[in-house]
């Protein structure tokens, strides 16, 4: 998970924090001297460290938190604004031309995900009622363009190209032209990598640069090679000029120094971010929210967002009333489990959702097609009274559940646990909206209608 380890350390440094009723400098500098350490241990760069402390330590001794009623949440408070600003501050956006099309230019080291980031984003941007167009620039990796136009077909869009023995300034050209006498309102050019940074390299991006004026060049980086994204990303800006950075793999980094240092050290936004290989898995990136999960407090508007593109609002009105009701059995387990399968893996989710953290073996649930299968022929091997009364499952019933289902009695206790996990958070759930709206029913909607 992005930031886990990071994320780890951090809240553990305020805990012990928690217990006191007063702070001194002593107690802020120890917690502190814990922060420093868990963001060098998470690769950040050394002197965005040095800076970041040294703004804590100056607003987090001042009158205002030693005095407070309640320092504790003050300092949080302070680290949680000092880290949004470090990672950018808000939401960055892309650059859209005042006449189209737009045209976005897509850089970065060979191996970095230049082409699937390219499709992803050309998704993205579909779904927000524009009309893409992907332009194949990679003449040198033999599967490039091949690689694009799958994906240009997976995702019903349509892809540019001239094959390999035509120059990547010509191919963009052109590219502008057909965008304008077909109607296409976005160009994303996927241009050329190589294994390292290379004068070759540089030349043929600026020669592009210079002729087709691109309105955005977005440079895509590998999170998990750590202080290495900082560095290329410096280098790229350099000798390019970069309007924003898209962090791929950003979901196996579980120490997060790229994100943290990138923006600092380059001065150039992280606009989005990859968290999975699917299609869907970019996300625009918003310091603000990925600062608020890293400190445990969840990050609920994402959750929302994810939850109203992707849940039946029918279906998740029936659950919210049986929810209400105490009314959760298996069947509303398997069908919660289809619909959580839409929004992305279970351990992201849980991440957005405040105080959901300690739900450990939850968040390690790794959900696929092949588990809501499992859970499917588990669920419809009982019987009706079984899947709303689960307390009755006794050792035979469970053999005989397992039998039915061709799975393993393991298995099936395996299944039962979750839901009882489940459960108890749906209820966390409710009890959190009762006491939001005063025990009445609230406008506030969290996700799968609760």
């Amino acid at each position: 998970m992005a930031f886990e380890g990071l994320a780890a350390k951090l809240q553990n440094a305020f805990k012990n924090l928690r217990g006191k009723g007063k702070l001194n400098a002593a107690d802020v500098e120890q917690s502190l001297r814990e922060v420093r350490v868990a963001l060098l241990e998470a690769d950040v760069n050394y002197k965005v460290v040095k800076d970041f402390i040294n703004k804590i330590k100056e607003r987090a001794v001042g009158k205002e938190v030693l005095e407070s009623l309640t320092p504790v949440q003050q300092v949080i408070k302070i680290v949680n604004e000092e880290l949004t600003q470090l990672m950018g501050g808000s939401n960055s956006r892309i650059n859209i031309a005042s006449k189209p099309p737009t045209v976005i230019m897509v850089v970065g080291l060979q191996g970095s995900g230049k082409t699937t980031t390219s499709g992803k984003l050309a998704r993205l941007l579909k779904k927000q009622g524009r009309k893409p167009l992907l332009v194949a620039c990679d003449i040198y990796r033999p599967a490039a363009i091949k690689q694009l136009q799958t994906i240009g077909d997976q995702l019903e869009i349509s892809v540019f190209t001239m094959g390999q023995n035509q120059n990547p300034v010509d191919i963009a050209k052109a590219a502008h032209k057909y965008s304008e006498n077909q109607g296409y309102d976005t160009l994303i050019l996927d241009t050329a990598g190589r294994l390292h940074i290379d004068e070759k390299l540089m030349e043929e991006l600026a020669d592009i640069k210079e002729n087709c004026r691109p309105h955005e060049i977005l440079l895509v980086v590998d999170a998990m090679t750590g202080q290495d994204a900082v560095n290329v990303a410096q280098s790229f800006n350099d000798k390019l000029g970069l309007d924003g950075i898209v962090l791929t793999k950003l979901d196996g980094d579980s120490r997060g120094g790229a994100a943290l240092s990138v923006k600092a050290v380059t001065g150039k936004p992280i606009k989005f971010a990859g968290i999975g290989e699917k299609m869907d898995a970019l996300e625009p990136f918003h310091p603000e929210r990925m600062s608020s999960r890293i400190l445990g407090m969840g990050d609920v508007l994402t959750l929302i967002e994810k939850a109203q593109s992707n849940i039946d609002a029918q279906k998740a009105a029936e659950f919210e009333k049986k929810l209400r009701k105490n009314e959760f059995t298996l069947e509303d387990f398997l069908d919660q489990l289809q619909q959580m399968k839409k929004m992305g893996p279970i351990g992201q989710l849980m991440d957005m959702i405040p105080g959901m953290g300690k739900f450990k073996e939850l968040k390690d649930t790794q959900l696929d097609e092949k588990d809501v299968k499992r859970t499917e022929a588990i669920v419809l091997s009982m019987t009706k009274e079984e899947r709303r009364k689960p307390e009755i499952l006794n050792g035979s019933r469970r053999k005989r559940i397992a039998q039915g289902s061709g799975t393993s009695v393991q298995e099936v206790n395996k299944l039962l646990k979750q839901f009882e996990q489940t459960h108890k958070m749906m209820k966390q759930f409710s009890s959190m909206q009762q006491g939001v709206s005063g025990g009445k029913k609230s406008s506030i909607k969290f996700p799968f209608g609760i």
